[in-house]
């Protein structure tokens, strides 16, 4: 028998698991849909009296709509990597006749509870999402939680929980810079800093780990001097040049393309040659990398890629008739770019 705390919040999930039906049984039989056997319905039906079972309106209106249009959640738009994942997700999307939303978080909790409120009218058929820092910061996925209990389908891309059962699709973020710091190491460098975010962001997490996994496999100590966390915003350009002019190091490792353009100008400036005097490396091969001077070596996410794999497993699940599929995750191979940065 399900036993229920007193504050929690009684889903279909929880009496579809109890009853074991599926959600969609559940759903049709609490509507007394013909397609639903009367013992079914009364059973489903009793059990959801027992428990006093509240249904979310604004999420049984956005499953059983379909509207053909996606809701899709990005931090921002200053990443070039973002607006990537938007073309590969509109490539596919359009081919299927979907249409896609776009909203920003801005790194907002509240904003991105709110974009998902504002979308969870009945509009949209589907989510493919990143989360925002404040979100990671946070760790409050009761949004997301809320719309998952009910069915509806959510992607969550480069930014995830595992808090939170559903599709996801991610590049190997261990493995990217384990390969970068590899690149550095091979070539003879021996200080590598590492400019990095706070801990709370799952990727900036994976890529210290692919950092630190490279220099032990090398033979090599961590030192915790040369590794710099940063806010995600309001770069301080102060604080980067403090930390190199403190250490020395002869390459960098950051996390994001922008501390990398960061770190070049720091370097620069204090008179120094790229790659002569110090190698550099960055994640996501956008617009800065491939432009600065010299251009930047960078660990490439393949981001229209990834939104093409995300469109393609969100409308996938829209369009299944099967509500007990599994949840897949997926994970992309990325791929070192070399430019002038390193010695090539």
């Amino acid at each position: 028998m399900l036993v229920v705390k007193m504050k929690q919040k009684i889903t279909l999930k929880h009496i579809a698991k109890e009853l074991d039906v599926s959600i969609s049984t559940v759903s049709k039989a609490l509507k007394n849909s013909v397609e639903i056997s009367r013992d079914t319905k009364e059973r489903v039906q009793a059990f959801a009296r027992l428990y006093n079972y509240k249904p979310n309106n604004i999420a049984i209106s956005l499953k059983n709509k379909r509207t053909k249009n996606i809701g899709v959640i990005i931090p921002d738009i200053v990443h070039h990597f973002f607006t990537t994942v938007i073309r590969g997700i509109e490539n596919h999307a359009n081919a299927k006749g979907y249409n896609v939303i776009v909203c920003l978080s801005d790194e907002s909790f509240d904003k991105e509870v709110i974009n998902m409120e504002m979308l969870a009218n009945g509009s949209i058929d589907g989510f493919i999402m990143s989360l925002s820092a404040g979100t990671e910061q946070k760790k409050d996925f009761n949004h997301l939680r809320e719309v998952t209990e009910q069915g509806i389908p959510i992607v969550l891309f480069d930014r995830i929980t595992e808090e939170i059962d559903c599709d996801k699709v991610v590049i190997d973020d261990i493995q990217g810079a384990y390969m970068a710091t590899k690149k550095l190491l091979e070539e003879g460098r021996s200080k590598i800093a590492l400019l990095t975010t706070e801990d709370f962001f799952s990727v900036s997490r994976s890529r210290n780990r692919g950092y630190r996994k490279a220099l032990q496999d090398f033979g090599m100590k961590v030192d915790e001097s040369l590794v710099l966390k940063l806010p995600y915003m309001d770069i301080d350009e102060n604080t980067i040049s403090d930390f190199l002019n403190t250490i020395d190091p002869d390459a960098i490792l950051s996390v994001n393309e922008i501390f990398g353009i960061y770190g070049m100008k720091v370097i620069q400036r204090k008179g120094k040659q790229v790659p002569k005097d110090i190698s550099i490396i960055g994640f996501t091969d956008g617009l800065l990398a491939k432009h600065a001077n010299p251009g930047i070596t960078s660990v490439a996410q393949h981001g229209e890629k990834m939104g093409e794999i995300a469109a393609k497993m969100l409308i996938d699940r829209v369009e299944s008739e099967n509500d007990e599929e599994p949840f897949v995750t997926k994970i992309l191979e990325p791929t070192l770019i070399e430019r002038d940065s390193t010695n090539n």
